[in-house]
């Protein structure tokens, strides 16, 4: 267990109350509701107005999972302006005021894109380039975080998570589990995309291992399973782990396409066919960090929760 004092936000969120298990219960945590895990709590709304100075007193290490999260068709650029960017930024800037030495800031892939050719995953070394108004936003807040960094010399480290899966999980995920627990059959047996994926536990693993590696000061890091999957292999894994035999039918793309397109359901059937690929190689020679689960593991992990009926 780390000596580091640590404030962490988000807490109560998907990634932040795994992160909060596995840390010391004289972890600080800021957040609108206190989470269940025993630590020392602040109450408070996450604004670029909001004083810090309390939370952050004696504070080494700042982990920020908070954020406004991405939700489909909201565009409300300035709501993600305003928690994602200036409040990240506003309490980047306090905690390097009060002595903080490093600051680590869950960000996103879409950092990168949306979506990557066949045999060109994402980089960590590549361009910024999102496109939606919450990929902006935590670019954005990138940006401005490395600026802190050189001006203070509090070290920040970035990480850029794919699609975050594991028990508990909701959305997208969670209805493909309760499809490939239910069984039915689906024509998606031929989609031959890639996606890189990342089980919280790995994802908590590599935050806990960025608290204090020498070698995660003022890096960028890219998160996966390190093994990549299609949506095809993917409902396979989950209906196999369910116990069940896949119904899956080898109904051709094009004809997907053509019928979302009729159904304007275009942007969801191009989400189930895309490729959206993250090379690791950095963060595993950097750090000496490898996953811990496999991606069987983690799939297995989530139909195992009770949750998903």
């Amino acid at each position: 267990m780390t000596s580091q004092k640590i404030l962490l936000t988000g807490a109560t969120g998907f990634v932040g109350r795994q992160i909060l298990e596995r840390l010391p219960k004289t972890t600080h945590v800021f957040g609108r509701s206190k989470p269940e895990h025993e630590c020392i709590f602040f109450k408070g709304e996450l604004d670029n107005k909001t004083d810090f100075s309390q939370t952050l007193e004696g504070i080494d290490v700042v982990i920020h999972c908070a954020a406004r999260a991405h939700v489909m068709n909201d565009t409300e650029t300035e709501l993600y302006e305003q928690i994602n960017t200036l409040a990240t930024l506003s309490l980047a800037k306090q905690a390097a005021a009060l002595g903080a030495k490093r600051f680590i800031f869950i960000s996103t892939i879409k950092v990168n894109g949306e979506s990557t050719l066949e045999g060109g995953p994402f980089r960590f070394s590549d361009k910024q380039n999102p496109s939606d108004p919450y990929g902006i936003s935590k670019a954005n807040a990138e940006i401005g975080l490395q600026e802190i960094a050189a001006k203070t010399g509090m070290a920040v480290v970035i990480i850029r998570p794919p699609l975050v899966y594991g028990p508990g999980v909701k959305a997208n995920f969670a209805a493909m589990l309760k499809l490939a627990k239910k069984n039915l059959p689906l024509p998606l047996g031929a989609i031959h995309n890639k996606r890189s994926l990342v089980a919280v536990e790995n994802l908590v693993d590599l935050v806990l291992t960025c608290i204090d590696h020498p070698a995660a000061a003022n890096q960028t890091f890219l998160v996966s399973d390190d093994c990549d999957v299609s949506t095809t292999e993917l409902l396979r894994l989950m209906t196999l782990a369910a116990g069940k035999k896949p119904i899956l039918l080898p109904i051709p793309v094009s004809w997907l396409k053509a019928v979302a397109s009729l159904a304007g359901k275009q942007s969801v059937i191009d989400r189930l066919c895309g490729n959206l690929q993250v090379d690791i190689s950095h963060t595993k020679q950097t750090l000496g960090w490898k996953p811990p689960i496999t991606l069987e593991e983690g799939i297995t992990q989530c139909v195992a929760d009770k949750a998903v009926n």
